[in-house]
């Protein structure tokens, strides 16, 4: 058994967005301690957006998705280790303690952050260990998809989430002939209003990708090994490829071996400090309080987003240089599905009154979500300009009032800077 002891130092365990953001942001801080980023596939840390789309497509290479040349992080003095999956940590009460690899390596630290994501939820029906049924997570699973989808025509993509849809998007674009099956009666429910949900049912089904909504699916069927199609009770559905993006699960072993708090995912206060005061975690993998200014007292969510990981990741450095800098920022993502490109601002839940300012364009959509007559978010497809004005007066706790945003003619900029400037008044 080989150890390697890093000396007093940081070991960050999962070299996703948010453990690269750590490790950025703690040398930017001016950490001189040892910092380890440690991943357990063997690719340097790379980006995940791109996966379902420009990847997919063809439009970037494998080392496009690259985040830091090995320069950089020679440069920054950042010990960078690929293919090394940690299945045991043991922590003293200072925090400090010894993580142990399945390949076994062993690697020493003062403090530990879990940056280890999510992985994607399984599916559990007769027929998915066929040949052929695949998931789109990581690297290794859009290499697999790349290099199968010129040999295949037929696919069946199951779940109406982010990832199906800009997955089926994409593969549409490449010239298969695609079907999306989503147990629920909408896409994207989860987060999305209706509206929305309603407007890209509606444009990819103009653009030729069959959707069946309100649809269960009952197994997968093959022959000699390898998938043929997908039995949704009515039906088969034909598929030489069957993709599957049904969610995902917060990674969440190590932290409950630790005995930390989890609940749909690692408890973590607003500095990113799991329950035993030591341990960070930053990512999909924590739940965290609601950090929208004026969210209910006690309200908890966990992220899935390049910008939240970013933003937690920063916190985290902070927490870890022993100062303190709260998480509170306005939550936003992004999804590209094919010509659509969707901006969400804020969170949607609980939403009591909607005001839909669409454009007569039929490729773009704008919806700004209120609660008891304050604003809390939009949805915006190819209507960056709404997205950028809705994200301001979210991060500045000002309103925009739902009797002076209908009209799709008149810009939100005006709005905001009489709101604004009353704020100030």
């Amino acid at each position: 058994m080989s150890t390697d002891r890093p000396g007093n130092g940081l070991l960050i365990v999962g070299s996703s967005q948010a453990g690269v953001q750590l490790a950025v942001s703690l040398r930017a801080l001016g950490f001189t301690d040892p910092v380890t980023l440690l991943g357990d596939e063997n690719h340097r840390p790379y980006q995940r957006p791109a996966l379902s789309k420009e990847f997919l497509q063809d439009k970037i290479t494998k080392e496009s998705l690259i985040f830091r040349s090995e320069d950089y992080w020679r440069e920054h003095d950042i010990d960078v280790v690929k293919g090394e999956f940690i299945e045991k940590v043991h922590t003293d009460p200072d925090g400090s303690g010894t993580a142990h690899s399945a390949g076994g390596r062993t690697f020493a630290f003062d403090r530990l952050a879990l940056t280890v994501g999510a992985r994607a939820r399984r599916l559990d029906l007769p027929g998915s260990d066929l040949d052929g049924v695949l998931y789109l997570r990581n690297a290794d699973d859009a290499l697999e998809l790349k290099a199968r989808a010129p040999h295949a025509q037929r696919v069946v993509v199951i779940g109406g989430g982010f990832i199906g849809i800009e997955a089926a998007a994409s593969l549409h674009t490449l010239g298969k002939d695609v079907t999306l099956v989503e147990y629920a009666d909408r896409l994207v429910a989860r987060a999305v209003g209706e509206q929305t949900s309603a407007f890209l049912a509606d444009h990819h089904r103009s653009r030729g990708i069959d959707i069946r909504l309100g649809t269960g699916v009952e197994a997968i069927v093959g022959a000699d090994g390898r998938v043929t199609g997908v039995d949704i009770g009515t039906e088969v559905l034909p598929a030489d490829i069957v993709l599957v993006g049904i969610g995902v699960i917060p990674n969440t072993d190590l932290a409950e071996q630790l005995g930390l708090d989890v609940d749909n995912g690692i408890v973590v206060d607003r500095y990113a400090t799991a329950s035993d005061g030591h341990t960070l975690a930053v990512g999909d993998c924590a739940n965290l309080p609601n950090p929208v200014p004026g969210a209910p007292e006690g309200a908890r969510v966990r992220f899935e987003s390049v910008n939240h990981a970013i933003e937690q990741a920063k916190v985290a450095a902070y927490a870890a240089m022993g100062r303190q800098s709260e998480y509170a920022g306005v939550p936003w993502f992004w999804s590209n599905q094919g010509d659509l490109k969707l901006q969400i601002a804020g969170l949607s839940t609980d939403h009591d009154q909607v005001v839909d300012r669409s454009p007569a364009d039929p490729t773009k959509h704008s919806v700004l979500y209120y609660r008891q007559g304050r604003l809390i978010a939009a949805d915006c497809v190819n209507v960056p300009l709404d997205f950028m004005m809705v994200k301001q007066a979210l991060g500045a706790q000002v309103d925009l009032p739902a009797d002076q945003v209908a009209d799709p003619t008149v810009p939100l900029k005006p709005i905001l800077t009489a709101a604004l400037e009353g704020e100030h008044a």
